[in-house]
Parts: C-alpha cells; sequence; structure tokens
C-alpha cells in the first residue's frame, strides 16, 4: 500500500530499504510455515503481531455462528503478508502510526443492542513504535475495550482499510492482486477514458488539466475499485473523494453507462474544500496508488525473488520464486557478515587475519603477550597495531552500522543481533561508540512500547511520560488541534 509520494525518483525512495529490511524472509518462512500448520497465533507471533482477542469472550457476547467466522479468517491471515501491505511513511518507511484498519467486517447483533464488529490491525503511536509491532483486535464500535482504552485512534480509519482488499492479508485471495493492481495491464496502456464533468475537458495522457493528480496514481483502476466501496456501502451509484495527496481530494462520479463490460468511465472535479468530501465514502488508500511492487519491478529496482513469495506468485505467475539473500563482498580490510569467514588486514607491511576465536573477534596472527602490550600501549594513548584498530573500529563504528540500524528501526531485533554477533562473535563484550548506542536506544524504546502496551505510559496523570524532544516554537497548549 503506497503512502503520499515522498520522492520523485522510485529507485531514491525508502520502498527498496522497506521491501529489504522490514519483512526479512525468517519472518516470512516461519510465519508462513506456522500458518500452513494452522496455528495462526504462532504465525502472528513469528510475524510481530500481538493478539488481543479472546474467541471465548466474543462467542460469550456475540455468539459461536461469529466466534467462528473470525477464528476461519485468522487461520488464512498471512500476518507477514499483512505487514508487507501495511501503509507506511517517509524518510524510512515506516508503518504510519497510530492506524486502525479494519480487514474485515461482520454483520453480527450483540445480544442486547445491535453493531457490527470489526477485525482491525492497529500500529502504536510514534512515541512507542520500538520493534515495529502491530495489534490485531476486535472493534464492537459499542464499548472500548482495552487497545482502544490506550490507543490514540481507535475507531477503524476511512482512509486506511483492508476489508475490501482482503488479498492484501489472506492467503486464499493473494492471487487476485494480479488483477486489483493492474499488473495483468500493459505499463504503456496509458489512463483510461474519464468522462467530462461540467467544464471539464477529457482527462487523457494529453489533457491532464484541470484535474491534478501524481503519475503515481493508478487512475486505470479507480472506476473499478469505486463501484467496489460503493457497492460496499450499499449503494450502486454516487460519488466517491479521492485523496491524492496532502489538502488534494478529488470527486469521483462514475458514469451512468458503466454497468456494461469493461472498465466504466467516470467524471473528475477537484473538490472546492476539505468539507465537500466529510460525508463522502473515501477511495482507500490501497487503491488509489499504484502498488508499490509493481512500480518496483517495472523500474528495474528489485527482482521478483525479492519480493514476497505470494506477491511473486500473484505478479509474475510463471515465475519460480526463490527469497535467498545475496552473499557479502569480501572487500579486503572489511569484517564480514558472515560468521566464522575470517578476513585480511594489511598490518606492517603483512597480511595478517582476523576472525572468530571463541566467540570473539581476535587477531589470528599475533601471540597473547603481543597483544596484551599493543592493548597496555593503546590505553596510554598509544597507536595500537592496524589489526587492533580494524577490531576497535568494528566494535564502535563497523561498516555494517547502516544495515544494523535499518533493522533495528524496522523491529528485525533478531536479524541485528545476528549481524553484530557474525561480526564481532556472540561472546564479545561491545565497547563504547555508534554500534552500542544503537543497540542501546533500540532496548530503551522497547521497555517504552512495554509501558504502552501495559496501559502506563501516554496521556494521563498517573502515566509515564515519554520524553521526546520538542521542536522550536512547540507550544503545549496550542489553540487549534486536530485529532489527526
Amino acid at each position: 500500500m503506497l503512502t503520499d509520494p515522498a520522492y520523485e525518483d522510485l529507485r531514491l525512495s525508502f520502498w527498496p530499504r522497506v521491501r529489504e529490511f522490514a519483512v526479512p524472509p525468517s519472518m516470512i518462512e516461519t510465519a508462513s510455515a506456522r500458518r500452513r500448520a494452522g496455528d495462526w497465533a504462532g504465525a502472528c507471533a513469528a510475524a510481530g503481531v500481538d493478539v488481543d482477542l479472546d474467541l471465548r469472550s466474543l462467542a460469550r457476547i456475540r455468539g459461536r455462528d461469529l466466534a467462528a467466522q473470525v477464528r476461519a479468517d485468522l487461520r488464512h491471515l498471512a500476518p507477514d503478508l499483512l505487514r508487507w501491505h501495511m501503509p507506511r511513511i517517509a524518510p524510512h518507511g515506516l508503518l504510519r502510526p497510530g492506524l486502525t484498519i479494519a480487514l474485515t467486517r461482520y454483520d453480527a447483533v450483540e445480544r442486547d443492542s445491535p453493531g457490527t464488529v470489526c477485525l482491525v490491525v492497529r500500529t502504536a503511536p510514534a512515541w512507542a513504535d520500538a520493534g515495529q509491532r502491530i495489534s490485531l483486535a476486535l472493534w464492537y464500535g459499542s464499548h472500548a475495550d482495552a487497545g482502544t482504552r490506550r490507543h490514540p485512534h481507535p475507531h477503524p480509519n476511512r482512509r486506511f482499510r483492508l476489508d475490501l482488499h482482503r488479498h492484501l492479508w489472506d492467503a486464499r485471495r493473494s492471487d487476485e492482486l494480479r488483477v486489483r493492481s493492474g499488473a495483468d495491464r500493459p505499463a504503456s496502456e496509458g489512463l483510461p477514458l474519464v468522462k467530462t464533468g461540467e467544464g471539464l475537458p477529457l482527462v487523457n495522457p494529453d489533457v491532464l488539466e484541470p484535474v491534478p493528480w501524481d503519475p503515481r496514481c493508478a487512475v486505470d483502476r479507480w472506476a473499478a475499485e469505486a463501484r467496489i466501496l460503493l457497492r460496499a456501502e450499499g449503494r450502486s451509484t454516487g460519488t466517491v473523494a479521492v485523496r491524492v495527496g496532502s489538502g488534494q481530494r478529488l470527486l469521483l462520479d462514475l458514469a451512468a453507462d458503466g454497468e456494461g463490460a469493461g472498465s466504466p468511465g467516470f467524471a473528475l472535479a477537484v473538490a472546492p474544500t476539505k468539507g465537500a468530501t466529510a460525508a463522502l465514502p473515501v477511495l482507500p488508500d490501497a487503491a488509489t496508488w499504484t502498488l508499490p511492487d509493481l512500480e518496483l519491478i517495472r523500474s528495474g529496482s528489485i527482482e521478483i525473488g525479492q519480493l514476497h513469495p505470494l506477491v511473486a506468485s500473484a505478479l509474475a505467475p510463471d515465475h519460480s520464486h526463490s527469497h535467498s539473500p545475496k552473499g557479502p563482498s569480501r572487500t579486503p580490510g572489511r569484517v564480514p557478515t558472515v560468521p566464522g569467514q575470517p578476513h585480511l588486514v594489511e598490518c606492517r607491511g603483512e597480511q595478517h587475519r582476523i576472525g572468530l576465536v571463541d566467540g570473539v573477534l581476535s587477531p589470528l596472527d599475533h601471540d597473547p603477550g603481543e597483544i596484551r602490550r599493543e592493548e597496555l600501549l593503546a590505553e596510554l594513548t598509544g597507536t595500537p597495531l592496524p589489526c587492533l584498530q580494524t577490531i576497535d573500529t568494528a566494535h564502535r563504528h563497523p561498516d555494517c552500522l547502516t544495515g544494523v540500524r535499518e533493522r533495528l528501526h524496522h523491529g528485525d531485533i533478531a536479524g541485528a543481533l545476528a549481524v553484530v554477533e557474525g561480526l564481532l562473535g556472540p561472546d564479545a563484550l561491545l565497547r563504547d561508540g555508534a554500534l552500542r548506542d544503537e543497540l542501546e536506544k533500540a532496548a530503551r524504546r522497547r521497555i517504552l512500547y512495554g509501558l504502552f502496551r501495559a496501559d502506563l505510559a501516554g496521556p494521563g496523570p498517573d502515566r509515564v511520560r515519554p520524553s521526546l524532544p520538542r521542536p522550536p516554537g512547540h507550544r503545549s497548549h496550542p489553540r487549534h488541534t486536530t485529532g489527526r
């Protein structure tokens, strides 16, 4: 699901990094294996999804039939696929914070009062987003649950919703991605015919005014997706609001003759004010923008084999998916990230080896007495051996620091620790430096996330408030605030 465009050049955007670090292959393999075995809770745990629902309680409140429907959907939920398609924000491609997204809606009647039950997924607020974990819950609409009490936006979001896009999280329907994303149509096919509104010209590849949009808008799918949206709202015709950027709203009106075969035409107009679209159904973000994976493949930024297996099989059914990480290059003078592989260092005119000895990165071509003398010399502000300098750099600011930082930002703690252990050894003691700072920062933020989950941190006089830096000119009590 694409966010608002952040960069002009897709190759320089955050999406290639997101596809590399946000959903690692180990997560996909473990979650998929547990899902296929029928362990939906184990699949959620492997994909970093906290389960905040109780099916027994649901059966007591709403009946066994509804509980059976929810259980069936949970068994086919692919939490790793859901994480793959979750909305993200620039510049690092982290999960959009503070969202409640509806996965599916159940028309059920409570024993005391009618209401709609939604299976929802929530992201934590930005100050508690360590680990990039998401939570799975039920939203009843009539009363608050534990997640509702501590979440800043507990109601399902109108713009970010996946109940109309089950192929983005339901393993049974993942093959629908090819048609719903427009991958079955050539990229050079151009924009569809858009019928005129009052005073509006035809919108085609030659005439784009006066309806501006980003070229990455999935205009060729808007009519079909709008019809799906209106049908879900219990209507066959009407106007749909389209959000194409911050403060930019379009009004999409399906043509009256759009019931036949093929893609129906539609008329577009620029909304005069934001309030003009408040009462209209909003085209979901997943339908507004071109699938980022499709753009990455067409631009050559990534290969099919680097995609999620379910995404790759949908976009390229004939492709044999192989999700294997690329091996690191062996550059002299750099510590490799593959455990057990020594590397060469230019030391006093000779090529010396550095590798893991008893679980610690050590020089292999110096005797222990020489190493102790050089370490003592370094403590007396002397210049140690190049081998010891390389080891010290690996402890404080290694070449893999960027990759470690990316993994920590996206919640891949196990992957980050595996890189560090492969570099320094599992028994190494970290020295002061950027690497240790990043790991300590990640640990502190995970503690803060735990306090948020326990409802012990956040707004409120009796809760711990996160100490985050405030921007210049910040006012503690602004005169105008919004809920979003």
